[in-house]
């Protein structure tokens, strides 16, 4: 493997940690941040190659995508390097620089080879200039078949420790986060067993009730998977997930901000709620985003894409189309947050929730020099991951 290069990247608006620099500068060495700051205190730059960018660009954190099963053609659950090379290299290009590879409910054989498979890649990554597969989002079997959605049924399962253990074992312990049903897990015994080894369990496609979600989260629910789509909704009688997700401050919640799945009125209701404090932006996508109209697999099923839906019937989303870059975009649209707040849910928010923000998440010395770079429009210009160019606008690889 080669040497990594050290790059500079100088006179621009940086969204650093703890400010914003109008005019600055980063110092990338070994695939870190190892400096930033004002133009002004830029000192020796001997020996750096200078990263060339458009006037009127800013520099973010690179975007973290927990739920995402496939891209270009690509899914997690076709169990090949292949398609995580496919995953790796495409995600870039919407400004995601790590991610964890989700699963879906299939057979207990495909998830246990999906898992292997994903684990070993995790396990073998070496080379920068690629998304990085942060571990594994374990999206079923354990949830409400009366909440499944585009979930196949005939694969639904009960919680239970013994299969999960085994699961864990055979993904090298890269899960890192589980969705299941709290009230199947009537005893809370995987709930527990999770939290007790630091794996964040996340409530979704469920019919939980309100106190059921409270006495989840009692027990260890840290997370709500892809808020209203699956759930129990809110009602003024019965505030179910949703309501849970509002008023329990324990949790983080995940959106899918494409204006689709949740209307955009309904984004802004949310983000009023859970503020930048608790959202979680993700994408849930396929293997159709990239790739053009047309029926495409997910999970044995054949989904339908057209116009930026991906739909298992009529009535029945599967999954999204959705980019990080535009639901970065899509939010600030909904809801007149700010770019901070944006870079809050799609960066740090995530980075938090599993455990990590000491190297991803932000912009700050010592950290992963995983960086977008976007232009005043706010698309994609370029993207670092570990300190390498992953993506350039215009480059051919489009």
């Amino acid at each position: 493997m080669r040497s990594p290069v050290s790059y500079i990247i100088r006179n621009q608006k940086i969204y650093a940690q703890n400010e914003i620099i109008e005019n600055g500068f980063i110092k990338i060495e070994g695939g870190i941040i190892s400096s930033i700051g004002e133009m002004e205190n830029l000192q020796s730059d001997d020996g750096f190659v200078d990263i060339s960018l458009p006037k009127g660009s800013s520099v973010m954190p690179g975007m973290i995508d927990v739920h995402i099963h496939g891209v270009n053609g690509a899914d997690t659950m076709d169990a090949t390097t292949d398609a995580l090379d496919t995953m790796t290299m495409t995600l870039p290009k919407e400004g995601t620089t790590s991610f964890l590879a989700t699963t879906m409910t299939e057979s207990k054989e495909k998830i246990e080879k999906a898992l292997i498979n994903t684990g070993e890649y995790i396990d073998a990554q070496k080379e920068a200039g690629k998304a990085e597969i942060l571990g594994i989002h374990l999206e079923g079997p354990f949830i409400n078949s009366g909440k499944a959605g585009a979930q196949p049924l005939d694969h639904i399962a009960e919680p239970c420790v013994e299969t999960y253990q085994k699961w864990q074992k055979a993904s090298r312990n890269h899960i890192k986060l589980v969705t299941l049903a709290p009230e199947l897990d009537q005893e809370h015994e995987l709930i527990q067993h999770l939290k007790q080894n630091g794996i964040v369990a996340s409530a979704g496609h469920s019919n939980a009730t309100y106190d059921q979600m409270c006495e989840a989260i009692d027990k260890g629910v840290r997370h709500v998977t892809h808020l209203f789509n699956q759930m129990s909704g809110f009602h003024h009688r019965e505030p179910g997930i949703v309501g849970a997700a509002f008023n329990r401050k324990e949790l983080m919640v995940e959106l899918i901000a494409d204006g689709i799945h949740v209307r955009p009125e309904a984004v802004e209701v949310a983000f009023h709620q859970l503020t930048d404090e608790r959202m979680i932006l993700i994408t849930d996508s396929m293997r159709a985003k990239c790739l053009k109209n047309g029926q495409y697999d997910l999970g044995g099923q054949m989904v339908t894409v057209r116009d930026g839906m991906a739909l298992l019937d009529e009535d029945t989303l599967a999954g999204s189309v959705l980019e990080m870059n535009s639901a970065f975009k899509n939010i600030q649209k909904f809801t007149g947050c700010s770019i901070q707040e944006a870079i809050k849910i799609t960066s740090e928010n995530p980075a938090r929730q599993l455990g990590i923000f000491d190297r991803k998440g932000s912009i700050d010395s010592g950290k992963d020099a995983d960086l977008v770079i976007m232009d005043e429009q706010m698309n994609v210009v370029m993207t670092i991951c570990k300190g390498e160019i992953a993506y350039v606008r215009g480059d051919g690889s489009e």
